[in-house]
């Protein structure tokens, strides 16, 4: 059929509605080109662009309009066809039409053959495109306005440099406020827009800021949809490069949502929560409501610790570094007036980030000083399971900054420099003054050595004992081998204590007050400490007053917590000890902390 002919109306909207139906089709669309049927589509928007149409000729009008943008979709050819056959300007006019079909059929059309194709985008913008758009974006249709949106989008991604066109002509708010559109792609696409926005222009993250943007950002961290909280969070982060805007992403509610997104299962989703928390933390203003939201726990969670990936353990790393480098002055005076008078909960959860978190040098102001110690204890013997758990934590945490690293070293000797006499003379009959009689065999011994090291054998010797006058001295009650290795450690200062004698040593140390040698035998015995032995390895040391020992069953208790708990007899354990765990740790935050290091 030869198009440029004038064809009967009838015949013309057959024709017409027929290449609308194929066009929908991708097989047909490029046979429909070569046919020539492009330029006719344009001279039928000519022909008809101005004065009053029969509802007839308005359906025809869209669906030709329709085509064009089926037959654009793929093709440059086509796009370029069109544009070279004066096809732009005529839709631009129809953004003004006075029916809201054919406006948004228009930007349809407009939005792909602006995709990826600079001329055809700068022709839409000299042809004054823009401010129909914006007029467009605020309408309360939320076709027309998505559609808008989309050949503004279109625009931007093809050429850069008319962001700043789009921002002249008064896009920004606008979008902005289609941020709480009910059309769930004009939100992503006005997300889109407002991302490139202050990717661009350093100035427009201000902008963006002022003109309300943060609430409704906020609220989209809570869809449904994890494209959109993604995109979000991505805006939000780009936001926070300004120290106000990480303060004002707080203040309007942020933060919360962003750290649930941390559990979320979408990598681009945790990603960019991640990254916009490391901004907003950055900021002092920022700790408190970070620990008020449950924000240290969150950040240490195993489980999503493990699920997490490098970049997003990076970030937790580094926002954990910023809260601890900000728990300081005015600061740490807020965190410890919500510590004394908020209510239970916030209470709870200012004490164990500040456990996790403080310098070491202000461990006595705020767990001694403002009984932050009773809190976690009170946690400690409290009957929910978390507040438990994250109390032991806590006291685990406080006690490896304040003094030890681990159980084995709360039970390591200080032991004394002194050397009496050399292992040679241990049960040595050469200038022995007195002699044991022990398990029926002579023990040489000589009692300088040990009155100098054991007030017990001092005050035997020389306290008007019978032993005193004695030469053979029956020791009734400590077997041959841990009574040799007794006066080993008292001739030299030092001796190798095996697990299986090292509790039948220890009593023998406690029965003649040789504190060091007991060191040493709880340093051996804490190595055996495990879950169904804690208790009695706890009654040993009170039985035996094994100082060493205690705090290394009280540092087991609360790193072993998980399997303790579900112990039976935990919380009666925990009750028991509860006096010594009080003692242990007011007598530890009280010492000067040698360094930031601990």
């Amino acid at each position: 059929m030869n198009f440029d002919v004038e064809v009967p109306d009838g015949l013309q909207i057959g024709f017409v509605l027929l290449v609308g139906l194929l066009s929908y089709k991708p097989e047909y669309q490029q046979p429909i080109v070569d046919a020539g049927v492009p330029p006719y589509l344009v001279d039928f928007l000519r022909v008809h662009k101005a004065g009053l149409m029969s509802q007839t000729l308005v359906g025809l009008l869209i669906i030709i309009v329709d085509t064009i943008t089926n037959l654009a979709s793929t093709n440059i050819n086509t796009m370029n066809l069109i544009r070279n056959e004066g096809g732009i300007p005529l839709l631009v006019e129809l953004l003004e039409f006075n029916d809201s079909c054919v406006q948004r059929t228009a930007a349809g059309a407009l939005r792909t053959l602006a995709f990826d194709n600079d001329d055809n985008t700068n022709q839409i913008v000299e042809c004054n495109a823009l401010p129909t758009l914006v007029l467009m974006l605020q309408s309360e249709d939320p076709t027309i306005h998505y559609e808008a949106i989309s050949v503004v989008r279109s625009l931007i991604h093809t050429s850069q440099n008319i962001k700043e066109v789009v921002l002249e002509v008064g896009a920004l708010q606008p979008v902005i406020l289609l941020l709480r559109s009910s059309c769930l792609k004009t939100q992503k696409v006005a997300t889109s827009l407002l991302g490139e926005f202050a990717t661009s222009y350093s100035c427009s993250k201000a902008r963006i800021a002022q003109r309300g943007a943060i609430r409704p950002l906020v609220d989209l961290l809570m869809s449904s949809d994890e494209l959109l909280c993604a995109m979000s969070a991505f805006v939000l982060g780009m936001l926070a490069e300004d120290s106000d805007n990480q303060v004002g992403i707080a203040y309007n509610g942020g933060i919360e949502p962003l750290l649930n997104l941390l559990g979320s299962k979408n990598e681009f989703v945790q990603h960019y929560a991640a990254s916009t928390l490391s901004f907003v933390a950055y900021n002092e203003d920022n700790v408190v409501d970070i620990i008020k939201a449950g924000g240290l726990q969150k950040l240490l969670n195993g489980q999503f610790l493990l699920q997490a990936s490098d970049y997003v353990c990076r970030c937790v790393a580094m926002i954990l570094k910023r809260l601890k480098e900000n728990i300081y002055g005015r600061v740490l005076k807020h965190l410890l007036n919500l510590m004394r008078f908020a209510d239970k909960d916030v209470q709870r959860l200012v004490v164990i980030a500040l456990a996790h978190l403080c310098s070491p040098n202000d461990h006595k102001t705020i767990f001694i000083v403002n009984n932050g110690l009773e809190l976690l204890l009170d946690l400690l013997e409290s009957k929910n399971l978390k507040q438990k758990s994250d109390a032991s934590a806590a006291l685990l945490k406080l006690s490896a900054k304040a003094t030890f690293v681990s159980i084995v070293d709360a039970a390591s000797p200080l032991l004394s420099s002194k050397v009496y006499l050399d292992e040679q003379y241990v049960n040595n009959p050469k200038l022995s003054n007195v002699t044991f009689l022990v398990e029926g065999k002579r023990f040489y011994a000589h009692r300088a050595c040990l009155q100098a090291t054991s007030d017990v054998f001092h005050a035997m010797f020389d306290g008007g004992y019978k032993e005193s006058e004695a030469n053979d001295i029956e020791i009734p009650n400590i077997k041959w081998d841990v009574f040799r290795m007794m006066i080993r450690f008292i001739y030299t200062g030092t001796v190798d204590v095996k697990l299986d004698i090292a509790k039948d040593l220890l009593i023998a140390a406690d029965q003649y007050l040789l504190e060091d040698l007991k060191h040493l035998c709880a340093h051996a015995i804490s190595q055996d400490i495990y879950v169904d032995n804690v208790s009695l390895m706890y009654d040993m040391s009170e039985t035996y007053n094994a100082t060493s020992l205690r705090n290394a069953c009280i540092l087991f208790v609360m790193e072993q917590f998980d399997k303790l708990s579900v112990k039976p007899w935990y919380c009666s354990l925990v009750c028991r000890i509860a006096p010594s765990i009080h003692k242990f740790f007011s007598d530890l935050l009280t010492k000067p902390a040698d360094s930031e290091d601990h």
